[in-house]
């Protein structure tokens, strides 16, 4: 009896164990919940999980905190989780509820919603906010650093410290730079110099004595030694943007480079040694590249040793009312954001990421302070600013606006360059250039 019942102990207990092992290998459910990313002017960063699957909003809290928002009413919205679903519900707000635009009156479902407004108040629809818990915004002076781009600032460290060659991958304008200034940053060779040339803006004709000098007398008119890109880079780091336009005669000697740590100038019979970390970036796929047969793959698995993908802007829209500030910041007459501009930012796909988006904010600014406007808001924000470039159709437009008109239109928007050329069915670049051909006022 004794030693049946010391069996079935042992045996409950192992079963217990089991279980409790079961239960930590077994993933968590998903926290649904919202980011809150501007409220009141300013951007934050909050995220903010459904408890119980439901989320009242109002002035007085938000998450257990407050929201810096005076257009918030004490008792806003509810937000609920339910089958796969969305429930937003209105209580009565003085100043409205919004998802993507689209005021919502009264209980609506939605199946995969982005942005909710409420008053001056934007946030973001997010499925598990458990995996944003301890995450940040960074700004720095030249920078803004959100929870996604900041992962990938950490791969790069890590690279770095490792002493691997990078390859930076991503569309134009996601911080590529950024990104190799981090490496040079995190990396040994940090006291060195950081020497970065772009790869598609180098004739072929003069790629390799640029990157790797010249000797005297190397080719006509070549009086004196001439020190490369790769050279001067030596103790630090040389970031080659474009890597893939490199030619296949530069793609050799490169490899040669990474291969030897020598580097062998033109005209010169002796090769050098050279001590220099290689972060190299590319919008293309250079997979596909060597696949056919335009990069070298020997050379391609020598660059990426580490390789990093930057986040596009639409997959880290966190940052954007951050980036709208950035924009901003250094002009006191600049007007104050308003949360829909920076909704009407998070709608569209900005394919030059964050370079565009800078640039446009910088212009909608200048035309808001030209119409005597106090605050950024939607109308502001050109109509095609953000949106994919595509071939216009033949023009079927009629003649262009007599002076008459376009001043009359203009005096109707108080100055809204933007405004003023949508009224007129035109872009506002074809009205600058009736402006100025005409010396009408403008920013």
């Amino acid at each position: 009896m004794v030693g049946g019942a010391t069996r079935d102990s042992m045996r409950t207990g192992l079963e217990t164990q089991e279980d409790s092992r079961a239960q930590r290998a077994r993933p968590e459910p998903p926290r649904p919940g919202l980011v809150f990313i501007f409220s009141g002017g300013a951007p934050l960063f909050r995220p903010v999980p459904l408890e119980g699957g439901r989320l009242a909003l109002g002035r007085e809290d938000a998450g257990g905190q407050p929201l810096p928002d005076e257009r918030l009413s004490r008792q806003h919205a509810e937000v609920r989780r339910e089958d796969s679903r969305w429930f937003i519900e209105d209580l009565g707000s003085r100043n409205g509820t919004y998802v993507d635009g689209e005021q919502v009156v009264g209980r609506r479902a939605f199946s995969s919603p982005r942005v909710l407004r409420l008053g001056n108040t934007l946030a973001l629809f997010h499925e598990d906010v458990r995996r944003l818990a301890g995450a940040e915004v960074v700004v720095g002076p030249d920078s803004v650093r959100g929870p996604g781009f900041g992962a990938v600032l950490e791969q790069v460290a890590s690279a770095a410290a490792a002493r691997e060659t990078l390859l930076i991958t991503g569309e134009s304008g996601t911080g590529k730079e950024l990104a190799a200034r981090a490496y040079h940053q995190s990396g040994p060779n940090v006291r060195g110099r950081f020497v970065d040339i772009n790869c598609a803006a180098v004739p072929a004709s003069v790629a390799e004595r640029l990157l790797f000098g010249s000797r005297r007398g190397a080719y006509s008119g070549a009086e004196a030694d001439t020190e490369g890109y790769v050279q001067a880079a030596d103790k630090g780091v040389l970031f080659l943007d474009e890597v893939a336009e490199l030619s296949p005669e530069v793609q050799a000697k490169l490899l040669r480079v990474l291969e030897t740590r020598e580097v062998l100038a033109l005209g010169a019979s002796r090769a050098l040694p050279v001590d220099v970390r290689v972060c190299s970036a590319t919008h293309k796929d250079l997979r596909a590249a060597v696949a056919a047969g335009q990069f070298r793959a020997d050379l391609y698995y020598r660059l990426a040793q580490a390789e990093v993908r930057l986040p596009p802007l639409r997959e880290r829209l966190e940052d954007v009312p951050w980036l709208l500030a950035h924009a901003l910041r250094g002009s006191p007459s600049a007007p104050a954001l308003h949360a829909t501009y920076v909704e009407a930012c998070l709608s569209r796909p900005w394919p030059g990421n964050v370079r565009e988006l800078l640039g446009e904010a910088r212009r909608a600014a200048r035309d808001a302070t030209a119409s005597g406007s106090r605050s950024l808001r939607a109308e502001h924000l050109d109509v095609e600013a953000g949106l994919p470039l595509v071939t216009p159709p033949p023009s079927t437009a009629s003649a262009p606006p007599d002076r008459a008109t376009v001043e009359a239109t203009l005096a109707e928007h108080g100055g809204n360059i933007s405004a003023a050329a949508r009224a007129l069915g035109m872009h506002r670049t074809q009205l600058y250039r009736l402006m100025q051909r005409w010396g009408v006022g403008g920013p």
